[in-house]
């Protein structure tokens, strides 16, 4: 019987986000002042009242999730994770954790994460798409046959479920592969409102700018597992959790092998913590055996 937790990606984040836990609870309150001085601006106030646009954007999103995540995750009395993953930028939530690393660090780690995505995704406008309803396999070799046909970037990205794969590449690439997968058989082949190919070779330049200020991070040995996106395996060694980190750029996020490895590792109860119940819900789809709830 272990208890695994896991954390949130970008997608998640509400306006409001985070507010009741800074109303209602002291500790949670001096995280988000300690992320606001860290930061250099109000980041909470942008969360507990900005638009929808305001939160869109990379360089808000992806702090501001990882804000939320570690402060819902603090808030639980006498949390001791068996276990622990994050889906893409839930990563960095969930190695504070497992005490790899330290908020302060984590948080400046994912603001130059944040920034080094948006200049990768503005010097190279490209996109991402969900395909419903078509193997893995299936979605894959549709991916390589476009890439190979149009000299486009075209690769699977995320691994969500059972069914549901999302794909990352230049926006003609994303768009033949759209049409390629329809004609498969997939139920759906939609385009994302992302503001870039997260999760594929287009994250050259972030990959290389974020690796420099991860090898410069102290990166403390963890008291459980992280399960991490590239391997979708168990690592405890520092050294390999900072190249998976960095992987995990212009690498795939294998969701579905992740809990997969977790449940047979042991894991029976999954506790995702931070804003929505996306993860959650795809845990229900993995395996219907395990028990899956949220806090917020």
């Amino acid at each position: 019987m272990k208890h695994a937790y896991v954390f949130p990606g970008q997608g998640a984040q509400f306006s409001g986000m985070g507010k009741n836990l800074y109303d209602t609870n002291a500790a949670a309150k001096a995280l988000f002042e300690e992320a606001n001085d860290i930061l250099g601006f109000r980041i909470s106030d942008i969360m507990f009242t900005g638009s929808d646009e305001d939160l869109k954007q990379t360089n808000i999103t992806q702090p501001a999730v990882f804000i939320h995540a570690v402060a819902a995750f603090k808030n639980i009395e006498n949390a001791q994770p068996a276990m622990v993953a994050g889906h893409s930028l839930g990563e960095f939530s969930a190695l504070v954790a497992n005490q790899t690393l330290s908020f302060a660090n984590a948080l400046q780690l994912v603001a130059i994460r944040a920034a080094a995505m948006q200049k990768a995704c503005e010097a190279n406008p490209s996109t991402m798409a969900a395909v419903l309803n078509l193997d893995d396999e299936k979605v894959e070799a549709i991916c390589k046959q476009v890439a190979e046909s149009t000299g486009e970037v075209v690769v699977a990205a995320n691994y969500n479920c059972p069914g549901q794969l999302v794909i990352s590449g230049s926006i003609a690439g994303i768009d033949a592969a759209c049409i390629a997968m329809k004609e498969a058989g997939a139920k759906r082949a939609l385009v994302l409102p992302v503001g870039g190919a997260f999760h594929s070779p287009l994250m050259m330049p972030a990959k290389e700018e974020l690796a420099a200020a991860i090898h410069n991070t102290t990166f403390n040995a963890p008291i459980c597992p992280v399960y991490q996106n590239v391997v979708a395996a168990p690592v405890v060694d520092p050294q390999a959790i900072k190249a998976n980190l960095i992987a995990q750029l212009t690498g795939p996020v294998r969701w579905t092998q992740c809990v997969q490895a977790m449940i047979a590792d042991g894991a029976n109860e999954f506790t995702e913590c931070g804003p929505g119940k996306v993860l959650q819900g795809l845990i229900g789809k993995i395996n219907k055996e395990v028990v899956a709830t949220s806090v917020s």
